[in-house]
């Protein structure tokens, strides 16, 4: 009877896997036959217009649709749904384009971004990295197009929008700063780098969205011991993309060169002991509350491609300070490259 049961069980889980298959592909299927029916109505409505000219007529013909549309089908037909459909076509005027694996909400946030290399490139992260829509909010929110924009190859990047295979650059998978408003947090006195990795800890899914695609989760506080001494790293990663180590510490104050040279100790100690075959050297990422410029300059070798030093935010900072801070960076971009001429 026990192995009777036993079967009974796996048959059980073989019928449950199939039907949550099912369920998963029908309500795709079901979401994506909505963006085609939106789009197929915006098209509609953009070729109706176009063939009456009268200024008052587009909205006329909105207001006698919505009405139409609302008796016959309920809700989510009002003039103001009707104008987001036909700017989804006006947006999106290649049906091929259109992907599956997006629901309405998704397309509803891309086509508000005015760049359209901005847009494609949240099309195209959003089904690699199968964001939410809370995800892609607030991606699109903290402006994760233009801090990737601020990496130090930025033909590179941008290349990789125009959907060219460039040779991958570990500079293109650092950003700063780091947003993590996200652990609502306040940056004080009594704020202990501890705490802060707790915090990352207990929101470790939405840190890996906010590091980026290719990070995956290895260990807290990972102890290096030598010479009786035991070091801790506050936390590891493996980025599956690069295929080596990220070793991330974390600073509630301004850097140091010491946390530079510590940083460096830690990507020696991986290098040396941990590396296996078919792993890239690892990376070290220092999370600061500050940065100076030119203690990492001069701290760290000329061609330094492993230890980097980024600042992080605890709070969602206006547009103007996000482009503040972007503009930094580019500067400090600019002056680098005009040095190695």
């Amino acid at each position: 009877m026990s192995n009777l049961t036993r079967n009974e069980d796996n048959l059980y889980g073989q019928i449950k896997e199939i039907l949550t298959g099912a369920r998963a592909k029908a309500y795709v299927a079901v979401n994506f036959a909505m963006v085609e029916a939106y789009w197929l109505i915006g098209k509609q409505i953009v070729e109706a217009q176009n063939h009456n000219a009268r200024a008052e007529y587009g909205e006329q013909l909105l207001k006698f649709l919505s009405e139409k549309l609302t008796k016959d089908f309920g809700r989510g037909f009002d003039t103001s749904n009707l104008r987001n459909i036909r700017h989804f076509y006006l947006t999106f005027p290649i049906r091929d384009t259109l992907c599956h694996e997006l629901g309405w909400s998704h397309y509803r946030l891309i086509m508000r971004v005015d760049n359209e290399q901005a847009r494609n490139f949240y099309l195209d992260e959003c089904v690699k990295s199968r964001w939410s829509v809370r995800q892609l909010q607030r991606q699109i929110n903290t402006m994760f197009y233009q801090r990737l924009l601020s990496s130090q190859n930025k033909e590179a990047v941008a290349s990789e929008i125009q959907k060219t295979a460039p040779p991958l650059d570990v500079k293109d998978f650092i950003r700063s700063p780091y947003v993590l408003e996200f652990l609502d947090v306040n940056h004080s006195s009594d704020l202990y780098e501890k705490n802060l990795e707790t915090s990352i800890i207990n929101h470790l899914q939405t840190f890996l969205l906010e590091m980026g695609r290719g990070f995956s989760f290895v260990a807290r506080q990972k102890r290096i011991t030598f010479d009786d001494r035991h070091f801790y790293v506050d936390l590891v990663f493996y980025h599956y993309i690069l295929k080596c180590f990220v070793l991330v510490d974390l600073k509630i104050d301004d850097l140091t060169h010491q946390d530079l040279g510590q940083m460096q100790m830690y990507v020696n100690y991986y290098t040396r002991e941990m590396m296996i075959e078919g792993d890239n050297p690892p990376i070290g990422i220092i999370l600061c509350a500050d940065k100076s410029e030119t203690i990492v300059r001069y701290t760290l070798p000329e061609d330094n491609q492993q230890i980097f030093a980024s600042k992080y935010m605890l709070y969602l900072p206006s547009e103007e300070d996000f482009k503040r801070e972007l503009q930094s960076e580019i500067d400090h971009f600019n002056h680098e490259q005009r040095s190695n001429i």
